[in-house]
């Protein structure tokens, strides 16, 4: 995992149309403004708030293969989430079954537990027909907490303590 670059934002905007790999983030591919916006987001919030995401790239070849990290979106959901970071990951369709997922957001929770003192519990949301980001959320640690909406769409949340 490294600091997003302004020459990831080709392969990040790839990543981000690929329809099988939206499927159960937001179910439409995203624009290139989109794209941009979120890698600037990305680096906002490292500014911000002392946290955010990186780029996930193989070891041996520096290849992008997805984004992991943490984030406050202020959705607007129930329970709120605010204040609580909150993880999330996306790895190209080109890398599934390598275990690059399960590395990355372990490697992040490594992180949390280091640099973000001031915090106590982390959550994440996915679709419950994503059952392999739950697959990766439980073996890192996570336990679904509730089902819930968000933009009307069934979400199941998961939080775990930052430190075991």
């Amino acid at each position: 995992m490294q600091p997003h670059r302004l020459e990831d934002f080709e392969a990040s905007a790839a990543l981000w149309t690929d329809d099988e790999v939206v499927r159960h983030i937001s179910g439409r591919p995203s624009t290139r403004e989109q794209s941009w916006s979120r890698l600037l987001r990305y680096v906002g919030h490292w500014s911000a708030l002392g946290y955010g995401y990186w780029a996930v790239r193989e070891a041996d070849t520096d290849r992008f293969v997805g984004e992991v990290g943490f984030a406050d979106y202020h959705r607007q959901m129930e329970p709120s989430l605010d204040a609580t970071p909150e993880l999330g990951w996306v790895i190209a369709r080109d890398s599934w079954g390598k275990g690059y997922a399960t590395e990355a957001v372990s490697a992040a929770i490594a992180w949390a537990a280091r640099w973000l003192t001031s915090y106590e519990r982390i959550a994440c949301i996915i679709a419950p027909e994503n059952v392999v980001s739950v697959r990766v959320a439980e073996k890192c640690g996570f336990r679904k907490v509730l089902e819930t909406t968000y933009l009307d769409m069934p979400t199941l949340l998961f939080d775990r303590p930052i430190r075991p």
